[in-house]
């Protein structure tokens, strides 16, 4: 089969398909013919060497992908037949025409998506839902500040904010983004460049927010800090603004009597996984369907075809996208 590859770390040049043996499925798994996958920030670490994939998970990229039940493994309890459409949630090996996946890491594709938007659900949304849900408990009528509200998790988590019943804030970096954030449901946007902390506690008439999903990490601390609400939760799952902090985070967060937690849905162990993509499948992905009144869908920013693997690391790293960069297999 062909997959996307590179031979030693560094920049999108490096990435080309190449043809790998394709995988059989073992016990209790489906073999995934792979329609499309979605870029996420993970492959582009993985690419320049920073982010190993996790022990016994494929060193192929892509943590999401959408297609068709090829093979099910020995032991698959009768859930999936050859042929069934499906997405699945994957600690890597996406970016190719096959992957292997445990079959209860599967989930239907709701009527009324494509492929490719199928391909931009299962790591940005489920993310999304864990860093609100299970992670950050989220309640109604909490105020929600989310870092890089263009992204596939913040397009993500906009909506399931608003669905929980929460105020939905974002910082991004341009007026069209923060356009299009207040289009999916954000109640305001603030751009990163200016002193979002004072604009946030403005919006808020000085109490700050309930929960924080920061993806920045090191250079957002202080602003964080600043406009967290008293027993606030600022939920870290990033570091794309580097990782040092220099100055009194502790006593700070302390005066605010503030939670930091840190999360991450790649490392999570067969039964987190399992049990997270249950709850999204049963409460989260019916209002997928066409035919829901409170319609929730995935933003697609660009779709490359597999062989322009460059062209969509560079666009990624460019920081122009709003929503996913989609990567359709050959078929």
């Amino acid at each position: 089969m062909l997959a996307v590859h590179f031979d030693q770390p560094g920049g999108p040049e490096n990435l080309y398909l190449k043809e790998v043996a394709k995988p059989s499925p073992g016990e209790g798994e489906v073999l995934l013919k792979v329609a499309a996958s979605a870029l996420n920030r993970a492959d582009l670490l993985q690419r320049v060497g920073q982010y190993a994939p996790p022990p016994g998970a494929s060193n192929i990229l892509g943590l999401e992908a959408s297609g068709y039940v090829a093979e099910l493994g020995p032991g698959c309890q009768g859930h999936w037949k050859i042929g069934d459409l499906a997405m699945a949630l994957l600690p890597g090996g996406g970016q190719a025409q096959y992957v292997t996946v445990p079959e209860d890491l599967l989930m239907p594709i709701p009527e009324g998506l494509t492929l490719s938007q199928a391909a931009a659900i299962p790591e940005a949304w489920i993310t999304a839902f864990q860093l609100l849900h299970p992670v950050g408990h989220v309640q109604v009528g909490d105020f929600v500040l989310i870092h890089a509200g263009s992204s596939g998790v913040g397009t993500a988590a906009i909506q399931l904010a608003r669905k929980a019943g929460a105020i939905p804030l974002v910082t991004a970096g341009s007026q069209h983004k923060l356009q299009m954030a207040e289009k999916l449901g954000a109640a305001a946007g603030f751009n990163y460049r200016e002193d979002f902390s004072e604009a946030t506690l403005r919006f808020t008439n000085g109490v700050g927010v309930d929960v924080i999903l920061d993806c920045i990490g090191g250079s957002y601390w202080e602003k964080n800090v600043n406009c967290l609400a008293l027993d606030g939760r600022w939920v870290l799952y990033g570091l794309i603004g580097g990782a040092d902090v220099s100055g009194p985070l502790f006593s700070k967060l302390l005066f605010k009597r503030g939670s930091l937690i840190t999360s991450l849905l790649r490392s999570r162990d067969h039964k987190y996984k399992q049990t997270l993509v249950k709850s999204f499948t049963e409460q989260i992905l019916p209002y997928f369907s066409k035919d829901s009144p409170q319609r929730l869908l995935p933003v697609v920013d660009t779709v490359y075809q597999a062989t322009d693997i460059q062209a969509a690391h560079e666009y990624m790293e460019a920081n122009k996208n709003v929503g996913k960069i989609v990567l359709e297999l050959p078929q």
